[in-house]
């Protein structure tokens, strides 16, 4: 399930400058191959159709995806699936937001730790959100995918990176007006709702709101033990409103 209250905590800039952000448009392009061959896109012929196409998607995202219980006594591959899980999305919808928040956010972010950095950073914050949200749900059979925890800890690091950048949002309760605010009040905004929506949030298929905090902090806590507490100027940006990041639970 996607969550659309989102797109009105986020928002997404788009830089008047534009720098080379080769890891990140690299890391774009490989999800949405693996997601265009695979059987969550549904245009691969070889996983069939109708109700093999939904079983093929269903072994995929298992074989793939974390599963909580499997993950803590389950088989010594299952180890590598917080890494895996990042490159797996669950519809078109799930792809598209990921990568559109990846994209806006990741490339000043990249810019600002070197690519590197960047890339390693990327990969271990989204396997230990991915990992943070198993242990919270240590007996859970579903099966979770997509690459949300990662893009989460980018937007943690871009808070602390970038706290003056100017973002739009759109609030339903003001009927959708686009607005400007830094993203020091949209981004921690964005997490609150996160968290107040993991409270709320049952057991099986639905949004890992767990690993988009968990991904959200240690995002933070990274760029801010990695350039210490010296005020950075902000770039100057221009806003674009976009949905938010999803994490999602498949079948």
């Amino acid at each position: 399930m996607i969550s659309n209250w989102s797109a009105a905590a986020g928002g997404t800039l788009k830089r008047v400058r534009r720098s080379p952000a080769p890891m990140t448009h690299a890391l774009i392009v490989l999800c949405c191959l693996l997601f265009l061959i695979g059987p969550a896109a549904g245009l691969n012929p070889a996983y069939g159709y109708g109700d093999g196409l939904l079983a093929a998607q269903r072994a995929y995202f298992r074989h793939w995806g974390v599963i909580p219980a499997e993950l803590f006594g389950g088989p010594a591959r299952a180890v590598l699936t917080p890494a895996t899980a990042l490159f797996v999305h669950g519809s078109w919808v799930h792809l598209l937001g990921n990568m559109l928040f990846l994209y806006v956010f990741g490339a000043m972010t990249e810019e600002r730790m070197g690519r590197v950095r960047f890339t390693l950073f990327y990969l271990g914050c989204g396997y230990l959100a991915l990992l943070g949200y198993a242990a919270a749900n240590a007996t859970s059979e579903q099966s979770l995918v997509g690459a949300s925890g990662a893009i989460s800890a980018v937007l943690g690091a871009f808070l602390y990176l970038f706290p003056g950048a100017r973002v739009t949002s759109l609030l339903p309760f003001l009927f959708f007006l686009p607005l400007r605010f830094p993203a020091w009040v949209v981004l921690p905004f964005w997490a609150a709702l996160q968290w107040l929506a993991a409270r709320r949030a049952a057991q099986g298929p639905g949004v890992a709101y767990l690993a988009h905090l968990v991904g959200f902090g240690l995002g933070f806590v990274f760029a801010w033990v990695l350039f210490g507490r010296a005020t950075r100027a902000c770039p100057k940006v221009e806003p674009a409103p976009a949905p938010a990041p999803e994490g999602e639970n498949q079948p």
